[in-house]
């Protein structure tokens, strides 16, 4: 189904996190994450995002920042069924322009979506010699 009828709504109190559970856990990032998983990340999370379609949630991002110097952009995903439509774009837009985020400086992402998120004046990490991680396994929930 292709539509470019949506509407973009935050705050948590709007997500519907059964549909969100339902998404993320196709997702590459967090194949069968659970839905407690998701609530508490979502609650944890200083903005949420959603797009909306015939009432049914098609898209979902959410925002962990100190809301002064970072913010990084995470689980962006948009139902299969309504990618193409700009969707992505518009969760992403609404995120970076919120209110309660307009001070941040440093924004940061990981993804292999390079287009769509350069649309929204991203650029690759200048010095990514500089990054580093801790990556570990996600555990069995």
């Amino acid at each position: 189904m292709k539509t470019r009828d949506f509407q973009i709504v935050d705050g948590l109190e709007k997500m519907d996190f059964r549909e969100v559970t339902r998404m993320l856990s196709n997702a590459r990032w967090s194949r069968g994450i659970g839905e407690d998983e998701v609530r508490k990340g979502a609650e944890n999370s200083v903005l949420t995002v959603g797009a909306f379609c015939g009432g049914r949630q098609v898209g979902y991002l959410r925002v962990i920042s100190d809301r002064v110097r970072f913010a990084y952009l995470s689980d962006v995903y948009v139902d299969e069924g309504f990618r193409g439509n700009g969707i992505a774009l518009a969760m992403v837009n609404r995120a970076l322009s919120h209110e309660s985020l307009k001070g941040v400086y440093q924004w940061l992402l990981r993804s292999s979506a390079d287009e769509l998120y350069r649309k929204a004046g991203f650029a690759p990490v200048s010095e990514p010699e500089r990054w580093m991680e801790i990556r570990k396994e996600r555990p069995g929930r």
